[in-house]
């Protein structure tokens, strides 16, 4: 019966195919960035990324920098010239990008992590001992079954993290 079901439903979805003109995709390669809210407090939350992470700025723009001559004009409410407006920053070789929005709006990160990879114990314990410090531990760093090292927390600026040094995994039979 259900097989019945499931060809009646392919069927159906066929006929519904190709009744719509779906426009051809011109751009054939498709990028997915993360892109990172502060309260007001994304340069120092760049610069903390950058000492303990080793993240590249790559551009940081104050809403007074990208207002033009005249100067800021319509800011967000909360938010001064000198917060960032857009920012760009390369962490390993993953870009993600970053602003500050109005404090009153910008809420830390709920079910969304970071997820780095590490290749050392060492390397996990440095960056979760940094990334910790004035932030909510969820799950402490331990070792588990698919992980030399394995920890999830928010850090101070909001951002969700997990940190792994994962144990090689056999192969699927």
């Amino acid at each position: 019966m259900q097989s019945r079901t499931c060809s009646a439903i392919d069927k159906k979805w066929s006929e519904i195919e190709d009744k719509i003109q779906f426009p051809e995709r011109k751009i054939q390669k498709m990028k997915l960035t993360t892109y990172l809210n502060f309260p007001g407090t994304c340069a120092e939350a760049l610069d903390f990324y950058a000492k303990h992470l080793g993240a590249k700025i790559l551009m940081k723009g104050t809403f007074g920098e990208m207002a033009g001559s005249g100067g800021p004009q319509n800011l967000p409410p909360g938010l001064k010239p000198e917060h960032i407006l857009h920012a760009r920053i390369q962490i390993g070789d993953t870009l993600v990008m970053a602003s500050d929005g109005p404090p009153e709006r910008v809420q830390p990160m709920r079910s969304a992590y970071l997820a780095l990879a590490v290749d050392s114990n060492e390397e996990a314990e440095r960056i979760y001992a940094a990334l910790t410090e004035g932030g909510e531990v969820f799950m402490k760093m331990e070792e588990t079954f698919f992980a030399h090292r394995f920890g999830q927390f928010r850090d101070k600026f909001g951002i969700n993290w997990m940190v792994i040094h994962e144990k090689p995994m056999p192969p699927r039979s």
